[in-house]
């Protein structure tokens, strides 16, 4: 049974919480509208919309989820589309992921979508030349997505050869990102480090050796929290 568009909304307004929305609202600064559903609900509401669409079906709902521009609903497509294998996936999921990007305004719904493209990328590491072209964008946010969708290669003990070459390509977008005074791209560039110091402390303590006095103390104290 295909989910309609319709169907979705009402199922996510059924859960609705007034209080709950108006204080995410607020926490989050936004003036996009909230219904105040947790991302738990969110969770079970897609997985049973995923058991029920074919992959084609849940492109076209996760689409027009995102679209809808409400916060669950824009939660709800990155949910649709975060899984290991989607096959195939480069007309469909990396695409669509891809066309999110220029709409990120805030943290929280550029990460769930990156949480979903950092398997798209897992899956392909060669699309790791579409994203070094994030670097570069004048959107801050397309900037700071570049870091998020490559945390798992932070977060790899023994990485093969080709994902070691994605971390040392990264961590040159680092040594840019260092000079940014945005806070979010701070905090983008100290994540990063923080999580790769878990598996390659040496190869941190290289980096804010050579470049740490480029971060703003607050991102510095951050990378080198687990020394």
């Amino acid at each position: 049974m295909t989910v309609t568009l319709d169907q979705a909304l009402a199922e996510l307004a059924a859960l609705a919480n007034p209080e709950k929305a108006a204080e995410m609202a607020a926490y989050h600064k936004s003036t996009r509208r909230f219904f105040g559903v947790s991302v738990s609900q969110i969770d079970d509401l897609t997985d049973a919309w995923r058991a029920d669409c074919t992959l084609d079906e849940r492109l076209a709902l996760a689409a027009a989820l995102w679209a809808a521009d409400i916060h669950e609903t824009r939660v709800a497509a990155a949910k649709l589309l975060t899984q290991a294998r989607i096959r195939p996936d480069d007309e469909g999921a990396w695409q669509l992921l891809q066309s999110w990007v220029p709409d990120f305004d805030g943290w929280a719904l550029a990460d769930h979508a990156m949480i979903a493209a950092q398997k798209r990328l897992v899956w392909q590491p060669d699309r790791i030349k579409v994203v070094e072209g994030w670097t570069q964008s004048p959107h801050m946010w397309t900037r700071r997505a570049a870091m998020v969708i490559t945390l798992p290669y932070a977060k790899q003990n023994h990485p093969k050869p080709v994902e070691n070459a994605i971390r040392e390509r990264v961590l040159g977008w680092a040594v840019r990102y260092a000079a940014d005074p945005d806070w979010f791209i701070q905090k983008s560039v100290a994540w990063w480090l923080r999580d790769l110091s878990k598996h390659d402390k040496a190869r941190v303590e290289a980096w804010l050796a050579a470049h740490g006095d480029s971060l703003k103390p607050f991102a510095r104290k951050e990378a080198s929290r687990h020394f």
